[in-house]
């Protein structure tokens, strides 16, 4: 089911990128082959206005100019400079002037950019005296407004829809993870239903057997056994409840753990403990969740040993946060693996569901403000996990 879920989301992030793709590609298709007609365009443009003025600078007086100064004037969008023989300025039209700039030395430089675009055309003046009119001209041009704005907009485009698709990866991520949730929730909730009858049952029959056989030692453990079992129904209904945490001294916290779990595992099993000298260590903590974190650590540890090894948890302190490494002797996992170990569904146990670890980081990070990972795991040496959870600063504690 957590596969199918998995490969649902991944085919419709894969459509949507898909579609963007194309949308893309087609609209930079139609912006390159709108853009390439326009240079065209304003190409042919500039060599009829530069032929207009050939046709101005060499007329004499009894022509007709009326349509050569109707194409010099048209021209009210192009940006040109016209420049002789010796670079001095000789007219300009559409170019927006810097204030408080040397207008000749702003538009030579001008020029000399429209020059190096490869944006010019030389008129040839031969055919006048040199002493009065230059031998040539030289027109500079730039793209028009329009052109550069046309230019730039299949990149806005683009910025505009790669935004929209992380806005829609990052809504459908999280409409998939409020899902998630609600099954979380509602799994957890009916499990602690479904189990509280039965529990409220064993502990009644639990009682009336201890006033029956008063000196039976076994039943004490049996009532201890049920009392856990009304502990883990009792974890499960607060799973999508608001966190109750309260102050809780850590050591005492993982203590408790480490001596229930001992008592019902291999005597090969050794666990060793390095607290700070300084306690109480204390947290804000909901104990019986907090709880299930360190058994849910310790026995992933104890499965991947084999039910033999070492299993060693170390409180450190810092002023920010409480750090907490359970380490184990087991036969560890490689990169690939320890990134996935929190992923819902994921197991390398046969009959293993894959719950355990992600419910691990989802008590941690959203009932206590924390942070879970795996510091390091090698093959054939073991692995440790980290727990970081925020610090009570001394001053704060009552």
């Amino acid at each position: 089911m957590q596969n199918l879920f998995t490969d649902r989301i991944r085919t419709i992030k894969i459509a949507l990128v898909s579609t963007a793709v194309i949308i893309a590609a087609a609209s930079l298709y139609v912006s390159h082959t709108l853009i390439s007609d326009l240079k065209k365009e304003e190409q042919t443009k500039m060599e009829v206005w530069t032929e207009a003025m050939r046709s101005l600078i060499r007329a004499d007086e009894a022509a007709d100019l009326n349509l050569v100064l109707k194409i010099i004037n048209s021209n009210n969008t192009i940006p040109i400079i016209v420049l002789d023989e010796k670079d001095r300025v000789t007219d300009y039209r559409n170019i927006q002037l810097k204030e408080g700039e040397d207008t000749i030395a702003y538009l030579r430089q001008e020029a000399r950019q429209m020059e190096q675009a490869g944006r010019s055309m030389t008129i040839n003046l031969e055919a006048l005296d040199p002493a009065i009119q230059p031998s040539s001209l030289t027109v500079c041009y730039d793209e028009s407004l329009m052109l550069k704005r046309l230019t730039a907009y299949p990149y806005i485009q683009l910025g505009v829809m790669g935004l929209f698709i992380v806005i829609a990866v990052f809504a459908l991520l999280s409409f998939t993870r409020a899902e998630q949730n609600k099954v979380w929730v509602g799994l957890s909730r009916e499990t602690a239903h479904q189990l509280g009858t039965p529990i409220s049952s064993l502990m009644a029959w639990t009682e009336l057997l201890k006033e029956i056989y008063p000196r039976e030692k076994l039943l004490n453990d049996m009532s201890t056994d049920v009392k856990r079992l009304e502990l883990i129904a009792e974890r499960f209904s607060k799973i999508g409840s608001a966190p109750d945490v309260k102050q809780e001294d850590l050591t005492a916290v993982i203590t408790h753990v480490i001596q229930y779990i001992s008592r019902r595992t291999s005597e090969r099993v050794n666990f060793t403990t390095a607290y700070p000298q300084q306690r109480p260590i204390v947290g804000l903590l909901n104990a019986p969740l907090f709880e299930w974190v360190i058994e849910n650590l310790c026995k992933n540890a104890i499965d991947a040993m084999g039910g033999t090894g070492n299993i060693h948890i170390a409180i450190t302190q810092t002023e920010q946060k409480h750090i907490i490494e359970v380490t184990d002797t087991g036969k560890g996992m490689t990169k690939s693996q320890y990134q996935q170990v929190f992923r819902p569904g994921y197991t390398t146990k046969k009959r293993g569901w894959g719950l355990g670890l992600p419910l691990a980081r989802r008590i941690v990070e959203q009932y206590h403000k924390g942070h879970i990972f795996v510091k390091s795991s090698e093959i054939g040496i073991g692995t440790t996990f980290c727990i970081e959870l925020p610090a009570i600063l001394p001053q704060t504690i009552p």
